[in-house]
This record gives structure tokens, C-alpha cells and sequence, in this order.
């Protein structure tokens, strides 16, 4: 038990390099400090969560696929599309299974379990997580451009592209059509 909880403890370090680690793909945006793996995998979570409540599904279990969506970076960085082109890494199944090696199986099942769910695509909530991630990089897209980057239409358009949910793809048209502030208007409004 007392390897366990030090392989457990040294998951939980290693997934705090999801705080340091950027999101890469910005960088070629010419984004000079985008953000991290741990922001966006945040924020898709809570995405997920919605869009599975909308669509009818287990808004928990979205979330949960959500954060441990991108966890395999930690070990395999943020590869950019551009790169993937060209490198061959290994299945996030394969990294997740080297990464909970170790540490005890109750917890190592769990992390599989999600991970494999969302790999497989074929849940709703899977397919609702696999959504929210490509919609919080539209969000976030919409959020550089409003700041003054200017190359961000290719992650707009890839991102409407990929979403296959009803509610995603209204959330998206949405999103497009407000200011990433008018929420701070509306509440200082009153409304």
C-alpha cells in the first residue's frame, strides 16, 4: 500500500504539469503567452458539463472524461496539428496505462475507464466531452482575437467543423455572436 500511495502522490505532481505546460497550437497563432493544458482541460470540463445537460446525459461524467482528456501531455507534450503530421505518439490509452501504473487500482480503473470512454467516441457523454473541448478552443480563439490576434479563424473554422451536438453547435453560434465581456455589461446593467 505505502508504494502505492507514493505512485499515487507522484501522479499527483505530474499532473500539476498541466498548470506549467502551454497549449502549443497558439503559439504558431502568434500567441506569446497562451494557455496552459490545466486551463483549458478546466474549462472544457465545465463545458462538457452543460452541453451533456442539455443534450440529456451525465453532465458528471462528461466533466470527468474532460479532465483527464489531455492528461497524457504530460509525458507527450501539446502536440500542434502541424506536428502531428509528422510524429507518431503513442495512443493516450497507452500513456494513460503507464501513467496510473503504479498506484492502486481503484484509481488506475477510474483514470483507464475515462480515457478509454472518451477515446472511443461513443457515448453521449464522450461525444459531449469531445465537443467541449473543441468548443472551449473556439471560446478561447474568440477570447485571442478580441485581444488582438489576428490568426485565429483556422481554430474558429476546425473547431465549427468538429462539433456534432445540437446544443454545442448552438453554444458555438452563441459564443461568435457575443462579446466575451458583455456578460460583465449585463451584470453591472442589472440584468
Amino acid at each position: 500500500m505505502a508504494e502505492e500511495l507514493t505512485g499515487l502522490a507522484g501522479l499527483l505532481y505530474e499532473m500539476g504539469l498541466l498548470k506549467r505546460y502551454r497549449r502549443t497550437g497558439w503559439l504558431v497563432a502568434g500567441v506569446r503567452d497562451p494557455e496552459s493544458i490545466a486551463d483549458h482541460s478546466f474549462r472544457a470540463a465545465v463545458i462538457a458539463s452543460v452541453i451533456a445537460a442539455l443534450e440529456g446525459g451525465n453532465p458528471e461524467r462528461a466533466a470527468f472524461m474532460s479532465l483527464f482528456h489531455d492528461t497524457q501531455e504530460t509525458r507527450i507534450t501539446d502536440i500542434p496539428y502541424l506536428g502531428k503530421r509528422y510524429l507518431k505518439a503513442a495512443s493516450n490509452e497507452e500513456v494513460t496505462a503507464d501513467q496510473v501504473s503504479g498506484v492502486p487500482e481503484v484509481v488506475a480503473g477510474m483514470v483507464r475507464g475515462a480515457v478509454a470512454e472518451y477515446e472511443e467516441k461513443t457515448s453521449l457523454e464522450a461525444v459531449c466531452a469531445r465537443d467541449a473541448d473543441k468548443l472551449e478552443c473556439l471560446v478561447q480563439a474568440v477570447e485571442y482575437r478580441e485581444q488582438g490576434h489576428q490568426n485565429v479563424q483556422p481554430w474558429i473554422d476546425s473547431s465549427l467543423a468538429a462539433l456534432r451536438t445540437a446544443s454545442a453547435k448552438r453554444l458555438a453560434d452563441e459564443v461568435l455572436d457575443t462579446g466575451s465581456l458583455e456578460w460583465v455589461t449585463q451584470v453591472l446593467n442589472g440584468d
